[in-house]
């Protein structure tokens, strides 16, 4: 034994990463969910409402970014800093705290029952609009982080 301490197995294999990088993971996942749940709820609201689609598209875009501005917007911009606070060298899961793990669980979870539910495809794919464009919006938030660099 030559007398250094060696720090326990969970620290020595935590994938650890810059804060940019953390910034990074949060700008994709809230863009892909974005991109998936607006492109699915597009297809939907076309396909069961038929004319209607042209109206409720519009609609569901508004609704979403009032969405962003009032709730989603600000959340990011709270996710931003205590990302930018933590610094670097921290566990790349934890780009969201372990509270927004549980709420992004919370909303596959209603999301999955939403799909499985009797409500009509025309209503479901309003909502899935509305909420991909207010993460769309939102994610403007990490990505201008992301392109601020590495300086805090």
């Amino acid at each position: 034994m030559d007398g250094t301490v060696r720090a326990p197995a969970w620290e020595r294999w935590k994938p650890a990463a810059p804060a940019w990088v953390h910034l990074l993971a949060a700008a994709l996942l809230w863009t892909g969910v974005g991109v998936g749940l607006g492109t699915a709820g597009a297809v939907w609201t076309f396909g069961a409402a038929g004319g209607w689609g042209w109206v409720l598209l519009p609609a569901a875009l508004i609704a979403g970014l009032l969405k962003a501005r009032v709730a989603l917007e600000p959340t990011a911009r709270r996710s931003a800093a205590r990302i930018r606070a933590r610094g670097d060298g921290r566990c790349l899961g934890g780009f969201l705290s372990w509270r927004t793990w549980l709420f992004v669980a919370a909303m596959m979870a209603l999301g999955a029952g939403l799909r499985r539910s009797p409500l009509p495809r025309g209503i479901l794919g309003f909502v899935y609009v509305a909420v991909g464009a207010a993460l769309l919006r939102g994610s403007r938030v990490f990505w201008a982080e992301v392109l601020r660099g590495t300086g805090s």
